[in-house]
Parts: C-alpha cells; sequence; structure tokens
C-alpha cells in the first residue's frame, strides 16, 4: 500500500516539537494529536491578532484584455471581502489528591497521567467546535465547519434524502494556507496551548478540607477558511433506521467541485464509516480502495482519505 502525505503545513504537534522539543507543551500537544485523529491534520498558522485573524477573500480575479499593436488595454480589479475569524479560548483546572500522587513510583509521571484525562476531554471539545461552533450564537466559541455549511442552496453543499433530527454529515476538508486551516494568537510563545502547575493547594469543602495538586490548561486557537471552495458537507444522511441514504454520486459531485489542487480528506463518524465500508465490500464498487495515511490503512474514496472523526453527530437537525 503506498502512503500518502496529506499536507507540508505544521500540525499543532510539530509546531510544539520545533518550539519546545523537551518541554511540556510538546507533551500535551502529543496527547492531543494521540487522542483525535483528526489533529494530525489540521496546519496551524499564527493569526495577524492576538484575539482574531483577517482574512481578504478573494471572490473574482481580473480576466485580462488581448491587445492590439499600437492601442491600450483598460484597468481591472478583483473583488475582495476583509473576514475577522475568532480565537477562542478554552480552559480547564486539574485537581488530584496529593496522597494519591505522592505514593506513586514516578509521581511526576503519575500527575501527567491524571492530566491526561482532562487534555482528552478538551481535545474531545475543541474537535466538537471545529465542527459545530458558532461564534455568532456563542461568542465565547470559534466558528467551526457546519455554521458555515449549513444552506442547502450553497454550491459546496449538498443533500441526501433524510429527514428529522437523526442526520448526520460527511465533511470535505481541503488543509493548507490559503484553503483551511487552524489559528493561532499572534505573539503566543507556544502556539495558544498552556499548562502551569500550580502546585500543592488546600481543597476546601463544605466542612472538611484536604491537600491537591492543581493544574491549569489553556487552548486558544480557532479554524479559518480563506477559500471556501475547500470545504464541503453532504448532509441530510440517515444515522438510524433501515434506509442507507449516503449517496456515492454526490459525495463525486463535491469533490469535483473542488480546485484540482486541493487534497481534501474526508470526515465521518463511525456510523457513516460502518456505511461506506458496506458499500466497499461490494467487488464492483470501484470508488472504494486502501492506502496507508500516516502509517495507517485507510480507506480511500476515489483516492481520498475517509478518516473518522468522533465529534461528529448522529443529531444534526436537517439541512434545508
Amino acid at each position: 500500500m503506498p502512503n500518502l502525505v496529506l499536507q507540508n503545513q505544521l500540525t499543532l504537534l510539530e509546531i510544539a516539537k520545533r518550539k519546545d522539543p523537551n518541554g511540556n507543551f510538546a507533551v500535551i500537544a502529543e496527547i492531543l494529536d494521540r487522542t483525535n485523529a483528526i489533529m494530525k491534520d489540521v496546519p496551524y498558522i499564527e493569526a495577524n491578532g492576538a484575539h482574531y485573524h483577517k482574512i481578504v477573500k478573494r471572490h473574482s480575479l481580473p480576466a485580462g484584455e488581448w491587445r492590439k499593436l499600437n492601442a491600450g488595454v483598460g484597468t481591472a480589479a478583483s473583488d475582495t471581502t476583509e473576514v475577522t475569524e475568532t480565537i477562542g479560548m478554552l480552559e480547564q483546572y486539574s485537581e488530584v489528591d496529593k496522597v494519591l500522587i505522592d505514593i506513586a513510583a514516578n509521581p511526576s509521571q503519575a500527575r501527567m497521567s491524571e492530566a491526561a484525562a482532562f487534555l482528552e476531554g478538551m481535545g474531545q471539545t475543541w474537535v466538537e467546535t471545529l465542527f459545530y461552533g458558532n461564534g455568532g450564537t456563542d461568542p465565547e466559541k470559534f466558528t467551526g465547519l457546519m455554521p458555515r455549511l449549513n444552506d442547502i442552496t450553497l454550491t459546496n453543499v449538498l443533500g441526501c434524502l433524510g429527514t428529522g433530527s437523526d442526520l448526520t454529515s460527511a465533511y470535505i476538508v481541503a488543509w493548507g494556507q490559503g484553503k483551511c486551516f487552524g489559528i493561532y494568537p499572534k505573539g503566543h510563545p507556544t502556539a495558544g496551548v498552556e499548562h502551569k502547575s500550580l502546585g500543592e493547594q488546600t481543597k476546601v469543602l463544605t466542612s472538611t478540607q484536604y491537600q491537591i495538586y492543581r493544574d491549569h490548561f489553556k487552548i486558544y486557537g480557532g479554524l479559518a477558511v480563506a477559500d471556501d471552495r475547500h470545504i464541503a458537507r453532504l448532509c441530510n444522511i440517515e444515522s438510524s433506521g433501515p434506509a442507507n441514504l449516503f449517496s456515492d454520486d454526490k459525495l463525486i459531485q463535491l469533490l469535483n467541485g473542488m480546485p484540482a489542487n486541493a487534497m481534501p480528506v474526508i470526515y465521518v463518524n463511525k456510523t457513516l464509516k460502518t456505511q461506506m465500508d458496506i458499500d466497499a465490500k461490494d467487488k464492483a464498487n470501484v470508488n472504494y480502495t486502501t492506502a496507508n495515511v500516516w502509517g495507517v490503512p485507510t480507506l480511500m474514496f476515489r483516492g481520498v482519505p475517509v478518516k473518522i472523526c468522533e465529534g461528529i453527530v448522529n443529531t444534526e437537525d436537517e439541512c434545508v
């Protein structure tokens, strides 16, 4: 099986290794990367603001004019819009009984092991926001993919025949600068990810108290879409019941609507991945193959990796 390289932009883990090859930041990024597969794909760049990233989206290009000898041409300009992408601040405190850590053979390792559960939960929240966050209705969050693709009349959104609120979607993303990418605050020394040990503290309950170790974790960042042609959604797919309403044909339409050099990835949850695997077992279905992505055998749809993302739910509302 061939090995595929999805993109050569720096992911959060790669930035961590460069900025902090032996420190806490790299350990935290590795935990986030290991527990959320999509983190291996998302490239991150430094935003041009502390709490935002401004993008100029180009909607049209000057076509140019053919010129005759001794004759001139007119002037033209591209049509652009300035868009501000927001940065969200996700934080969490970890508390663990001091005795539990002190009796461990390796206290520092035990403390990080306890913190790993908090980091995994934060990573799941981050990925869920990557798909469903809506800065318009929840200003503390950044805006994810679904709110940008929640209109069936958009050219990069196609719907299957499912109805109700037990629906799911396949999200297609081409990652990269100038396409779709993660952002972290301008000037942040650890790419928006921080861990601070607050040391030993007294935990006060209603009538009792005990000693704990306390840690504070932060993930500051967001999602930026510089070119809407590099994201797409196949929506209104039934996640329950006997009907399998997933459409290979519409997925092909969406992929063909992307730029030729897009190099997209298809993200689905386990329910939809199962539907696709059932289609793939039909030897007459030539749309599916298998390849190694990051060394892991991965289902391919017409050469495009299909990856499971637990952040995609089975309870989406119908997209109309």
